[in-house]
């Protein structure tokens, strides 16, 4: 039987030293911000936002939360952008994707200060990574590599395949595992024989945001499997990237869906929130 590898202990773990660091800040005069930027209608970022906002009150960071109609320009939002980047009492912004069509994402994140960029997707943020000088590091990469290191997996002179290129996870979380001396192969869409790839891999990695498209001929038997996909069934169930009924029973460790990667990903914007306020204020 598989160990699960559950995000739950370790997300608690994170917040505990967070909370500690908050603390600590407060008692010397600041109070981490992270201001939430919620654009549009969409039911499920209403949800994420409200989770996010309720972790920051819980370890002691203020969350002002800036909630617009899908008829917010993108001038608009640049413009509160640049107004965020020069308030002090924010130290992080998060922009909740996805944004409204006609809104370039991109240009949204770019304008970002790179020192509030809590999501670690500025261009500035994520080159850091890329030389092994992490700044802020992309919070769902960031929660894989906690989830590895708390249940003791090696990585150093492993095989690892990240299945998936996105700048939100598959690309950064590489550059994560080889930071760690692993030997990373990146998979994707376009990959040919997509099974006789990831069968190569000691720790598989799945970020490509289809429900169940990883399934027992992916796998080799005895690898630890990172399921970062959160999928919902027709049926109003969640399911991961990965199928999990049919991988569970051949290899050592899994991550489920939900209760995997998700608790991590929302505990390292809480880190990422209190680093870049320690670094904005030299504290």
């Amino acid at each position: 039987m598989a160990t699960r590898l559950e995000g739950k202990p370790v997300a608690e773990q994170i917040l505990r030293d967070v909370t500690a660091e908050t603390a600590r800040l407060r008692a010397a005069g600041v109070t981490p911000g992270l201001a939430a930027v919620l654009v549009g209608d969409d039911p499920a970022s209403k949800v994420y936002v409200a989770k996010k906002r309720q972790a920051c009150r819980d370890v002691g960071i203020e969350a002002p939360e800036y909630v617009f109609p899908a008829g917010f320009s993108e001038s608009q939002l640049l413009s509160l952008v640049r107004d965020l980047n020069e308030t002090k009492t924010v130290h992080g912004i998060l922009v909740q994707l996805p944004l409204p069509k006609g809104v370039d994402e991109r240009r949204i994140l770019d304008a970002i200060d790179p020192a509030k960029d809590v999501d670690g997707l500025h261009p500035e943020n994520l080159g850091h990574l890329l030389i092994g000088d992490p700044h802020l590091i992309p919070c769902t990469p960031a929660g894989v590599l906690a989830i590895l290191d708390h249940y003791g997996v090696e990585l150093s002179g492993r095989v690892a395949v990240v299945v998936g290129r996105s700048r939100l996870v598959g690309k950064p979380v590489a550059q994560l595992l080889i930071g760690r001396d692993a030997t990373v192969v990146t998979a994707h869409s376009r990959t040919r024989d997509l099974p006789s790839i990831t069968r190569q891999a000691d720790v598989l990695v799945v970020a490509i945001g289809r429900a169940r498209q990883i399934g027992a001929p992916h796998v080799q038997p005895g690898a630890t499997v990172i399921d970062v996909g959160v999928n919902r069934l027709p049926d109003g169930k969640l399911a991961g990237d990965v199928d999990f009924a049919a991988v569970e029973p051949l290899v050592s460790a899994i991550t489920p869906v939900p209760g995997g990667v998700g608790p991590t990903t929302v505990a390292m914007l809480m880190r990422n929130t209190v680093a870049a306020c320690r670094r904005q204020v030299g504290a």
